[in-house]
Parts: C-alpha cells; structure tokens; sequence
C-alpha cells in the first residue's frame, strides 16, 4: 500500500490515521488487498474525500479500468471489512436484504431470516459495494433509497424491523456505461451519489501495476505489453475494437499467460478470443504481432 498511500495528502492521511478501523478477525477476509494505483492522485484524493464525509460513490468507467481493484484498495486503506453485491436483472430483494429460511429449534420447525450484504453491511458499519450497479431492473434498487441517503436506514420487508447504519458504513457502485444489458440509472439514484470517473490505466502507472498484480517480472516484456494496452485502448476509443479488448483485467491474464507461453498466444487466450467477431480478433492479433 505504500506507493498508493504518498498519493494521500496530509489532510487526509491524517483523517485515515485517526478513523481507520482497528479491525477484527472475524471479517478479516472482507477487507480488500489493495493493488490499484490510480492514473492521477486527484481520483484518490477526491474519492477518499467524499467517503470520508460520509458520501456514497460511484466509480463509472469502461469495463476493466480496474473498478473492482479500486473499490478493493479503499476497502484496505479504511480497513473495512467489504461485503459486495454483484447486479443483473435477476437481482431481487432477497439478494440485497436476505431472506427466510426453514430451521430447527428443540425439535419445532421455526422460520429465521438470513441477512444480505446491504443488512450485514449496516449492522457491522462496514462498507457496501454494488457491482454493476446499472444491472438491475429499474424496479429493485429504490428498495434501499433510504439506505443511500441521509437516513441510513431501511424496512426489512420479512421482519418489519427497521435498520440503521451502525457508524462506518459507506456504499461504494460501479457503473459500465453502454455495456450490453444495462439501463440508464433513475436521477433518483444518481443524486443519491457522488460520481468518480476511472479511466484505464496507463504508463508507469500501468508498468506498477503489472509489476505488482502479474506474474511477469521482466520488463522489456512489461514495457511491451504497456504499449498494446495503449494502441488497444486508442483502438477501442475508434471503435475498432470492443471496450473488452482493451481491459487491464484481461491485460494482467496475458501477462501472467506469457510467463509460461509464448505472449502472442497469450494474448491470444486473454484477450482476442473474448471477442465475437473475427474482424476483432484478427485486429488485436495483428496489432500484438508488431510488438511480440
């Protein structure tokens, strides 16, 4: 976290100093492991800024800038705990609120409620990623409207018990805008957010990345698979190519790829074969033939 963390300013790595959870064992697992490093430190600086008054934010960006990654590092640098919810239009209130289930108590059958993310979350001031968050049908998300905003809170529809956020908890969505199968978000819910855009990575920036997330350690290679990412990302921003074949996620599986096979296969495997058309494929596979 060291490299992320000079990217802090004193106003805030003071904040972090004095507000970072203490932590516990028995979510240990739900804090993130960090990894992303942002293209400039303004992204960080401004999203640490409005979590830590408090605010709900959303990270909107292309497939693959590292998102996820994102919302992984500040779960890391707060060491909170982080419970996530991945969206699609199946999404329905059990998978955020939790739902009832059939159990046994001194031998008599007893219905109980399990509790999702958005009530684990709260209960424990943890912090909630949506993943996806645009999805979900138009129809399901304003069940936590009041978890968004002001109010913190929230009717469980299964026990009639309302909940409030315990001190800590914070929502952090992700958004892949014109992605096939989501849906504009409601004004309603965008107000509800701050909003950070996350660009792909580039540059040194992407070098670190690579250096600390992949398996490949030499850096003539490194230094290669860099100038693809960038040609991919020039390409996909003319339309040559879909926004997939220029995702630092699958960037970082042909790096690792390359450490055991040859890295045109690699990409190859990692990227040109996620593509539907063969125009795409033969594109991407022709571009990494001028580099490997």
């Amino acid at each position: 976290m060291s490299n992320i963390e000079s990217l802090i300013t004193p106003e805030i790595r003071e904040f972090l100093t004095k507000h970072r959870n203490p932590g516990s064992t028995e979510f240990a697992d739900l804090i993130g492991k960090g990894g992303y490093i942002p293209p400039h430190p303004d992204l960080l600086v401004d999203t640490l800024a409005a979590l830590m008054m408090g605010k709900n934010v959303l990270l909107k960006g292309p497939t693959g800038a590292g998102k996820t990654k994102f919302a992984e590092t500040l779960s890391a640098l707060f060491n909170q705990p982080m419970h996530m919810v991945n969206c699609s239009v199946d999404l329905d209130a059990e998978s955020l609120i939790g739902g009832r289930f059939i159990a046994y108590k001194d031998e008599k059958q007893v219905i109980e409620f399990a509790p999702g993310p958005v009530i684990k979350a709260m209960n424990h001031g943890h912090f909630l990623y949506i993943d996806e968050v645009n999805m979900a049908k138009p129809e399901t998300l304003p069940l936590i409207n009041g978890v968004l905003d002001y109010r913190r809170m929230v009717t469980n529809p299964y026990t009639g018990d309302v909940v409030k956020a315990k001190q800590g908890f914070r929502v952090i969505a992700a958004i892949n805008e014109g992605y096939i199968g989501t849906v504009p978000l409601n004004e309603a819910l965008m107000n509800r957010f701050i909003v950070i855009e996350v660009p792909y990575i580039k540059g040194e920036e992407l070098k670190g990345l690579i250096r600390s997330n992949s398996l490949l350690k030499d850096e003539k290679t490194i230094d290669l698979f860099v100038r693809l990412s960038q040609d991919l990302i020039l390409a996909a921003s003319q339309g040559k190519v879909s926004e997939e074949a220029a995702s630092i996620r699958a960037l970082l599986d042909a790096c690792d790829l390359s450490t055991a096979i040859p890295p045109i296969r690699a990409i190859k495997r990692a990227i040109s074969d996620k593509m539907e058309e063969e125009s795409e494929k033969m594109f991407i596979q022709n571009l990494a033939e001028t580099f490997f």
